[in-house]
């Protein structure tokens, strides 16, 4: 990453993961940032953890607005009457409301709406790290009235902390959201409600599909009924078709035959092409992969030993998990790489003892 100076003071308000990790990756900058936090002593865990300083300031040139949703919009407005020369943004995940409530007030062009898509199911400071929004979306909302200076500064941090700026509307941006992360969000919870009271026999022949389903059903509850409940509308709207699809399934298993196979081939081969459409690594157009399974001892090194291989082998990895087996001390390594050089892999690791296949 090119590192790209923000010049300060940056006053982060609210100490969570996200405010935190936006603090630690200024600081890394050398930017002079300040925490404030409505639990005084939530802005010293940050600060001890080198994210900045508790101390005041008069004038930040940015302010950076990480409180829980529902305390955005009244948040913003006061911190544009507090820091008159300030630009002020925010990390709120949905947006229309916040600039329809800011449409009007005195400071309404230096405020511009921001979201960066990152974070991970745990919260707090605690949580926070300086990489966090490396390679990852940056929406940057400016409303109607939002100055060119307002949309350049905000472009300028997500830029500078690795993040890349994709700049809509507050409309836009909340349907976007709605369809890539709220409504995944629901489903992931809705899943997992059903673990809830299944039998421990059934959970044990849980793979890592449903912990990839699941994982984000962890996060706290507290914040997303915030979320879903400030975009309720788009939310509603892509459940409503949501459900419809679901309903396709349920007919179709209804009716049994040549025409379950039919329907259900047709929502299958719909998803199939809907993952396709997931941009790749570095925002590029999504590659085909395959998948190289490689078992692998549970004990120190041997995932140093597996990557070592792999790059002897001139294969490079896209990504990479670990499935640890079902009561046995080893796990099962998936490495996925390029369709065109899966095969490769799979020779190449044999050859040097590991047992592998697609």
């Amino acid at each position: 990453m090119t590192a790209h100076r923000v010049d300060g003071p940056v006053l982060v308000v609210g100490c969570g993961l996200i405010g935190t990790s936006v603090a630690l990756a200024l600081s890394d900058l050398g930017t002079d940032v300040h925490l404030r936090d409505l639990t005084p002593a939530t802005a010293e865990v940050a600060a001890q953890l080198g994210a900045g300083t508790v101390d005041p300031v008069d004038a930040p040139r940015i302010v950076v607005v990480a409180v829980p949703p529902a305390s955005t919009a009244a948040t913003v407005l006061a911190l544009l009457e507090e820091f008159p020369t300030a630009v002020v943004t925010d990390v709120a995940s949905v947006k229309s409301d916040i600039a329809a409530g800011v449409t009007g007030h005195p400071g309404a062009a230096r405020y511009v709406g921001g979201h960066p898509m990152a974070g991970t199911e745990r919260s707090g400071p605690m949580a926070a790290a300086p990489r966090l929004f490396e390679g990852r979306p940056w929406a940057v909302v400016p409303h109607a009235d939002s100055t060119d200076d307002a949309v350049g500064r905000l472009t300028g941090l997500a830029t500078a902390v690795g993040a890349v700026p994709m700049t809509m509307t507050p409309q836009a941006h909340d349907r976007a959201v709605a369809l890539v992360s709220h409504v995944p969000h629901v489903v992931s919870v809705l899943t997992a409600g059903l673990l809830a009271s299944a039998p421990r026999s059934h959970l044990d022949l849980a793979g890592p599909g449903l912990r990839d389903v699941t994982r984000v059903a962890g996060s706290e509850t507290g914040l997303w009924l915030d979320i879903l409940g400030s975009n309720a509308g788009e939310v509603r709207e892509v459940l409503t078709m949501l459900r419809g699809d679901l309903d396709r399934v349920l007919d179709a298993l209804d009716a049994g035959g040549p025409t379950l196979s039919g329907r259900l081939a047709d929502v299958l081969d719909a998803g199939r092409a809907g993952t396709r459409r997931i941009p790749g690594k570095h925002g590029d157009r999504a590659r085909e992969h395959a998948v190289v399974h490689v078992q692998i001892a549970d004990r120190p090194g041997e995932l140093s030993r597996l990557m070592t291989h792999a790059g002897e082998s001139d294969v490079n990895i896209e990504d990479i998990r670990i499935d640890h087996e079902y009561g046995r001390p080893v796990g099962l390594v998936e490495v996925e790489v390029a369709e065109d050089r899966a095969d490769h892999l799979v020779r190449s690791l044999t050859a040097r003892g590991w047992s592998a296949y697609r």
